[in-house]
């Protein structure tokens, strides 16, 4: 049985009330979570926020009449390893105002809305952590990572593709043909890729421009679709670009928003395609999965460069029913390992008993009285290990883990391995 922490202000808050929003409070929630996010928006954009508001699944924290906190979630589908999905709790829209910070307000919100989250059934619950160090206590850890590249084209060569792309071909799309397009290309690749989530309707409307985001500019892209040889769309690369010209000597600068592909020929064959696009200096790519073989792929992968500020951790996890979860993920070896996860919410609490069978079904069941456990972490590094983002034999170098039975790390390694690390291509 889950338990809800204690915070300052839990009963009451001073007058401060947490409650779900109805849709006659979105000017008052809106302005709330645009100075929140310092982007002051005076009505509050009630129009834009109806387009992405879904009864009962937003929260905010109200000092009379006034919002002071904001929180919304939504329900996504993850993609776990092995390409299985799972119907997760989406959090987003996460803010306190600067007036009422260390009131509780956040814990009263968080807990709340797990709550409802393990209620529905949800297995997960996954957010972007704005700051590090605020979402480990209710139980989230760090579950992908993205990485951003600079390519300088004039070093590149040539780019290696499979021979099963070369007779595929290239679409250029309108804003139209995006929206219409790309949700089932995209829910192809979206099962191929483990950490990444789908697309709703409002997220196309979004990236084409048909909606706009009253806090954020938007530039209609270039879009392209490959067809593989077979004449079927294989994979999508949308790109915007800035013409510079200094002294009539092309400086230009193409810049990724979005691409995703269904297998590794049709993002090579997409990567050829950005790299040969005419009067273009330097490549820059924001966001990508960490371990892409992209600079592998180039005559020189020193022309590859890392691209700054895009490299970080992004999507985190929390387990809410390790059971569902864990049998929905394929594990990559057949053993066992015996966990002791602490969880301050109750969720996942106590000692657990992680098994795979030889075809990678796993397990993950109560462990029997006085049962030693190999392991003894919390459940934020579970949520780190369940994607497979870090490796408990790294968690464990940095103190994270505690090995409990000697090679009880290496045991659970073996079990939890996956050949490319999760990417979460997607803001939500």
């Amino acid at each position: 049985m889950a338990t809800t922490l204690t915070a300052r202000g839990q009963a009451d808050g001073g007058g401060i009330g947490v409650r779900v929003v109805e849709e006659g409070d979105l000017a008052e929630w809106g302005r709330a979570l645009s100075s929140g996010f310092m982007a002051a928006k005076g009505d509050g954009a009630p129009d834009f926020r109806r387009e992405t508001f879904v009864p009962g699944r937003t929260l905010g924290a109200f000092d009379g009449a006034r919002c002071v906190g904001t929180f919304r979630s939504t329900v996504r589908e993850l993609t776990v390893p092995g390409g299985a999905s799972l119907t997760t709790d989406a959090i987003t829209n996460v803010t306190v105002s600067q007036t009422h910070r260390r009131r509780g307000l956040l814990t009263r919100m968080m807990t709340q809305d797990l709550a409802t989250a393990a209620e529905r059934g949800d297995s997960l619950a996954i957010l972007i952590a704005a700051e590090y160090r605020i979402y480990g206590r209710y139980g989230f850890g760090p579950a992908t990572r993205r990485k951003g590249w600079t390519v300088h084209n004039r070093l590149v060569g040539d780019v290696r593709v499979p021979a099963a792309a070369e007779g595929g071909s290239f679409e250029l799309q309108t804003m139209e043909e995006y929206r219409k397009n790309g949700p089932e290309l995209h829910e192809r690749f979206r099962r191929t890729q483990p950490g990444a989530i789908d697309r709703k309707a409002v997220n196309w409307r979004l990236l084409s421009g048909d909606l706009q985001h009253p806090d954020k500019s938007w530039k209609e892209p270039l879009v392209v679709i490959y067809r593989d040889p077979a004449g079927r769309p294989a994979g999508l690369l949308a790109y915007t670009v800035k013409d510079l010209w200094p002294n009539m000597i092309t400086r230009s600068v193409l810049k990724v928003t979005d691409h995703f592909a269904v297998d590794r020929a049709a993002a090579a064959a997409l990567w050829r395609y950005a790299l040969q696009v005419d009067w273009v200096e330097r490549v820059e790519i924001p966001n990508i999965a960490p371990d892409d073989p992209l600079p592998l792929l180039l005559d020189d992968p020193r022309a590859c460069v890392d691209g700054g500020d895009s490299s970080s951790d992004f999507m985190w996890l929390r387990i809410l029913d390790a059971p569902t979860a864990f049998a929905a993920r394929t594990c990559a070896a057949p053993g066992r390992v015996v966990l002791q996860v602490t969880d301050r919410l109750g969720y996942v609490d106590g000692r657990w008993v992680l098994e795979a069978a030889e075809d990678g079904t796993g397990r993950f069941t109560r462990a029997g009285t006085g049962e030693p456990a190999d392991l003894a972490l919390d459940v934020r590094e579970l949520g780190t290990l369940y994607t497979g983002n870090d490796s408990t034999a790294r968690l464990h170098a940095a103190g994270l883990v505690d090995e409990l039975r000697p090679g009880g790390a290496a045991r659970a390694d073996a079990l939890l391995r996956v050949d490319f690390r999760p990417w979460c291509p997607d803001e939500f």
